[in-house]
C-alpha cells in the first residue's frame, strides 16, 4: 500500500492507517520498535514533517511511544473500561491482567453532605472511607476512593481489601450482593497527589468515574475513581433505536 495522492485524507492520516496495518501485518508486539522516520520517509515518499506529525498522532493516541535516543516503539495498547457493574479485580483477570491494590487511606467518618445525597443516609453518618491504589500487572492504573455506610458493613476495617476484592467481602462477608449501579464518566486532570500515585506529570489528562452501586434499591456504595487515560478507553455498543421510542 502506498499514499494516494487523490486521497482526500491528508497525508499524515493516511500514513496513521498505513502504518497501523504494517504493525498488525507484521505481528509487532508491545515495545517492538518501528522504522525512524528516515526509513519512512523513504519508503512512502513523504516529507520527514509529515512522518513526524504521523508519529506524533500516534503517540498522543497512545499507540506508540519514544525513547530519546533510541527510537520509537510499540506502546501497551489501551485496556477498555468496563460500562457494566463489576470490580476491578474481576475486570482485569477477565482481560488477561493480574489485578492488585495498594491500601492507601482507611477510616471510619463522619459523611459530609454530598456524600450523604449520593447515598441516601443522613449527614453525619458514619462511613468507612476507603482509598487504594489498583494496578493491573503491577502498573499503577487508577486511584479508587469508595464510601459505604458503616452500619451495612460492621468489622469491615478488620478485612484486608489489598489482597481481596471489595466486592467479594461485601458478597461473601456480609451477603450484600451488588445488583444495579449508576456510573458517570467525565475528563480530567490529575492533581499532584494522584500524578505521584499513578506515575503521571501533574496535569496529566484522566478519567474521573463516580459510581453508585445498589442492593435491593438501597444505595450501598459511592466510589469517586480516578484513571489513566493513557491506559484506558472507552467502549460502548450501539443497538438501533426501536421504532416508536
Amino acid at each position: 500500500m502506498s499514499i494516494d495522492p487523490g486521497n482526500p485524507l491528508p497525508k499524515y492520516s493516511q500514513l496513521r492507517d498505513l502504518l497501523l496495518d504494517w504493525i498488525t501485518e507484521a505481528g509487532l508486539g508491545v515495545d517492538d520498535m518501528i522504522p525512524s522516520e528516515r526509513e519512512l520517509s523513504a519508503t512512502y515518499g513523504l516529507s520527514r514533517m509529515t512522518v513526524r506529525q504521523t508519529i506524533d498522532l500516534m503517540v498522543a493516541e497512545g499507540r506508540l511511544y519514544r525513547v530519546p535516543g533510541k527510537g520509537t516503539f510499540i506502546a501497551r495498547p489501551k485496556i477498555e473500561m468496563s460500562l457494566v457493574l463489576a470490580s476491578f479485580s474481576e475486570d482485569m483477570r477477565s482481560r488477561g491482567f493480574e489485578p492488585g491494590a495498594r491500601e492507601l487511606i482507611r477510616q471510619v467518618i463522619p459523611a459530609s453532605g454530598h456524600t450523604a445525597r449520593m447515598l441516601d443516609i443522613a449527614p453525619g453518618t458514619l462511613v468507612h472511607h476507603i482509598e487504594r491504589m489498583r494496578t493491573a500487572d503491577d502498573e499503577p492504573m487508577a486511584v479508587e476512593r469508595s464510601n459505604i455506610p458503616a452500619a451495612m458493613v460492621p468489622g469491615l476495617e478488620d478485612f484486608d481489601l489489598a489482597e481481596r476484592s471489595l466486592y467479594e467481602v461485601l458478597e461473601n462477608e456480609f451477603d450484600i450482593l451488588l445488583d444495579s449501579g449508576e456510573q458517570t464518566i467525565e475528563a480530567g486532570i490529575c492533581d499532584s497527589a494522584d500524578s505521584r500515585l499513578l506515575g503521571l506529570p501533574a496535569g496529566s489528562p484522566v478519567l474521573v468515574m463516580q459510581r453508585r452501586s445498589f442492593t435491593k434499591g438501597q444505595c450501598v456504595e459511592l466510589a469517586l475513581s480516578t484513571y489513566r487515560a493513557d491506559r484506558y478507553q472507552l467502549h460502548s455498543r450501539l443497538d438501533p433505536r426501536r421504532h416508536g421510542d
